[in-house]
Order: structure tokens, then sequence, then C-alpha cells
């Protein structure tokens, strides 16, 4: 048999670790690369995705 794991709760400060600079605004934003162009509104798309918090924006050229 295997060796039995004890899990640890995680504590407040690892649980909203990075989430309090994203609620004040201050995001980390990364370009995703995954879909460039739009094809209804036929223009070129620029996505960016928090790499904290997951939140996603995009912007149009």
């Amino acid at each position: 048999m295997g060796d039995v794991v004890q899990f640890k709760k995680p504590s407040p400060f690892d649980k909203h670790k990075g989430k309090t600079l994203c609620r004040s605004g201050f995001h980390k934003w990364v370009v995703v690369k995954d879909n460039q162009f739009d094809v209804k509104q036929g223009k070129l798309v620029t996505l960016f995705k928090c790499s904290r918090c997951g939140e996603q924006k995009m912007e149009l050229k």
C-alpha cells in the first residue's frame, strides 16, 4: 500500500496571492497569440490575458 499524504489547508496569504494587485487595477497583461483575426468584424485583434487572475481584454487595430 502507498503512503498516506496529509493535505494542508492553504493559508490566506497563499490563497489570495497576486489578487490584490488585480483588484486594484494593476493587472499583469500577457499577449495571447491563438486567434489574431476577428472574422465577424474583419479586423486584427490583440487579445490580452492577465497571468495572475485570468481576466481577458481585447484591442482592435
